[in-house]
């Protein structure tokens, strides 16, 4: 019993391989965060050791100790961080791979297999990455390295050549919802709103389902945007000075509020074209329906702009402040509204 959420391909995939024994020793799962690539690989994990006839059960000893993080023969190797350090700015050492490398020589110890979970795999370092890729090109038996990117183009591509890729895409919004309300049962109401801000990636849904905290964020950050926007031009320096401040520590934090300002103003310009069954903040919607008649067609699509070039200024190591202050200076404003007649 697989427990991801849709990848009904990378299943299929996978499933083939497990009853044609024909898997292979090393895989690159590639996709966005949360979108279920760590699930798929525990799971993978799972069926590669399990003691039933159909593998994965989840229910075996086996099973269970490779989902409690307890499983001798299945390690997870990533990033050792808290969420107010920047992870974009470390790296997989090389003595964490020379560690599993070492563990990969020997025999399992109370499985089938070993299987090495590479979590983030983008960030291994140079020398980590030679380590790996020598191993890659002489493989162990028994022994299966799965790893996990969300940006594979900063692997080498020589690892990457050594590794069968299964990419796992996003899901549908429709998809997600009826995921969400029929195996965690989840309210329709509210499914719909987690999957819709999940973008597809039911790992953040789920989370969020399960810890109000990020919901509670959500919703300060969506009323800070909203201040801003109609707050004026030294309240919103003042919101930059704390953004950019912010970026020295957590870039990924930055870019996920700029995901945010994105949402809503995509969102009013679906209402502005009577899509607002599509919005994505769908608790919000009389407030989208109230903004959007404030701003034209034109100045939306060209904010969205400003938002998705601020972005991109970001990625490249522009002056963050100024990059920020600039799209302060594009939100559009507010048009006069004819009065009736």
């Amino acid at each position: 019993m697989w427990n991801i959420i849709g990848q009904e391909r990378a299943l299929t995939l996978l499933k083939h391989g497990l009853e044609s024994g024909g898997l292979t020793h090393a895989y690159l799962f590639a996709g966005p965060p949360h979108v279920g690539k760590m699930t798929l690989a525990l799971n993978l994990a799972q069926a590669l050791n399990c003691e039933a006839d159909d593998s994965p059960c989840l229910e075996c000893d086996s099973c269970q100790k490779i989902d409690a993080g307890g499983h001798s023969d299945v390690q997870v190797i990533g990033l050792d961080y808290n969420e107010d350090e920047d992870a974009e700015r470390k790296l997989i050492r090389n003595e964490q791979i020379d560690g599993i490398l070492h563990d990969a020589s020997l025999p399992p110890f109370e499985g089938r297999n070993k299987v090495f979970i590479i979590d983030g795999a983008e960030l291994l370092s140079i020398g980590a990455a030679n380590r790996l890729l020598k191993t890659l090109e002489e493989p162990e038996d028994n022994v299966t390295f799965i790893l996990l990117a969300a940006d594979e183009n900063r692997l080498l591509q020589t690892i990457v050549s050594r590794c069968q890729r299964i990419e796992l895409q996003p899901m549908s919004i429709a998809a997600e919802t009826q995921a969400l309300t029929e195996k965690l049962s989840i309210e329709p109401e509210r499914a719909r709103l987690l999957a819709g801000l999940s973008h597809g990636c039911p790992g953040w849904a789920i989370n969020a389902a399960g810890d109000p905290k990020i919901m509670e964020k959500r919703d300060s950050e969506l009323d800070q945007i909203i201040s801003v926007i109609k707050g004026n031009y030294e309240e919103r320096f003042a919101y930059v000075f704390r953004l950019a401040t912010g970026f020295t520590q957590n870039r990924q934090a930055v870019y996920d509020t700029l995901d945010r300002w994105q949402d809503w103003w995509h969102d009013m310009l679906l209402v502005k074209l009577d899509r607002a069954e599509m919005i994505t903040n769908t608790d919000r919607r009389e407030e989208l329906v109230g903004m959007s008649g404030n701003y034209s067609l034109s100045s939306i699509r060209e904010f969205i702009q400003s938002i998705a070039s601020a972005g991109l200024q970001l990625k490249q190591n522009v002056n963050q402040r100024l990059a920020l202050e600039v799209l302060m200076l594009d939100i559009p404003r507010e048009e006069a509204k004819a009065l009736p007649v």
